[in-house]
């Protein structure tokens, strides 16, 4: 009884020593997402800015078939579907 007791102070006592977590407001401007989709979908754009089409087209299509539920995913087949159409209409 004694024992238990004794057990009992001590867990006590180790819970009133252990530091709290103090609630904060998060700055958005501090967080980010480094999701794999996000960081294709960046990769892409940089190829694309560069005028490099071809690396373009192979990120978006590895973002869509490896992560087709990333929030880049749907930008990812618009970019792929207009490029292809755009190809279609060309001479």
């Amino acid at each position: 009884m004694i024992v238990r007791a004794l057990a009992g102070s001590l867990v006590a006592a180790t819970f009133s020593l252990a530091p709290l977590q103090c609630p904060r407001e998060t700055d958005a401007a501090h967080c980010w997402d480094d999701a794999p989709g996000d960081g294709l979908w960046d990769l892409a754009q940089k190829f694309r800015d560069g005028h490099d089409d071809a690396a373009a087209r192979r990120t978006l299509e590895y973002l869509v078939g490896r992560y087709p539920s990333s929030r880049f995913a749907p930008a990812a087949r618009d970019q792929l579907a207009s490029a292809i159409d755009a190809g279609a209409r060309a001479p």
